[in-house]
């Protein structure tokens, strides 16, 4: 079975317009429509389409009575990618559920409250429970579908970890880079210190050279973690069983914010890791470093 849920003319349909693959959003006014945005996970398993009709049948509470029977036309087909929202809900009219149940036009199920920052969310919820008399329930999102969050939880904490390490990896490859250069280098370190230069100028010499190689690691990485992100996002190349993510493909989410921290994180926290090798540079004595082979 389905679940019809009602919305009026006031929904807020910005949170579902991302997810429309097929069609547009319901639009409703004062007279009923038999409009309905259905999920992709529903069309193709009843292999509907954009401009279909039909029939859906709503039990009542008296099974012995006929059920109530409703012809709707979808108008658009949405992908959340949560399987769980997906294979229950299609969008239509709310006048259909106050006409079924009795109620006048001032009479409604549920409100949803949306909000702008996720973060402020507890603060919100507990704030409207403490307005809403005690014969109503209130319930946040996170209270809902608390194994969804939980879940989301986890794969928050695993990626700062592998975040972490592959920074601190990034990190070791580049003082060994680093090492290397000046070994190679060494002869040329002690001519430098003959010649006058003190041990800072040498070691910027060194941080410039290494700084570029950062900046190129960090150039291929963005084009191909970017690449296969986008591809990701387009073609869903990767997908999952639904019954275990919850989600029908790995979900990607892509913010020019959270790349140029990263990017700019990664490149200062490399560059002060590079700092400790660079000062072996300052106990290279000059007459040993040009006999160095």
């Amino acid at each position: 079975g389905m679940v019809l849920k009602g919305v009026g003319l006031d929904y807020n349909w910005s949170y579902l317009k991302e997810f429309l693959v097929e069609g547009k959003l319901p639009e409703y006014s004062e007279a009923i429509s038999n409009d309905v945005l259905i999920s992709k996970y529903l069309a193709d398993r009843l292999s509907f389409k954009v401009g279909d009709s039909f029939q859906m049948y709503f039990l009542k509470k008296d099974t012995s009575k006929p059920p109530f029977i409703r012809k709707f036309t979808i108008v658009g087909i949405y992908n959340s990618g949560f399987q769980e929202l997906d294979e229950t809900y299609l969008f239509g009219d709310i006048k259909h559920i106050q006409f079924f149940n009795k109620w006048s036009d001032d009479q409604i199920g549920n409100f949803e409250v949306f909000i702008d920052d996720f973060s402020q969310l507890e603060a919100k919820g507990a704030e409207i429970y403490q307005s809403t008399p005690s014969t109503l329930n209130t319930e946040t999102v996170t209270q809902k579908y608390a194994s969804i969050f939980e879940w989301i939880g986890i794969f928050d904490q695993n990626i700062y970890g592998i975040i972490g390490i592959m920074i601190i990896v990034a990190g070791i490859n580049m003082i060994t880079a680093l090492l290397v250069l000046i070994l190679e280098r060494t002869q040329m370190i002690g001519v430098l210190k003959a010649l006058g230069s003190n041990n800072w100028s040498i070691r910027k010499l060194f941080l410039y050279n290494a700084s570029y190689l950062i900046v190129l690691g960090l150039f291929w990485g963005n084009l191909i973690g970017l690449g296969l992100l986008f591809a990701q996002q387009q073609f869903e190349l990767f997908p999952l069983d639904p019954s275990v993510y919850y989600v029908t493909q790995v979900p990607v989410y892509i913010s020019t914010g959270y790349i140029i921290a990263l990017n700019i994180g990664t490149f200062v926290l490399c560059l002060i890791m590079l700092l400790i090798p660079s000062y072996f540079i300052t106990k290279i004595s000059p007459v040993k470093a040009m006999r160095f082979e």
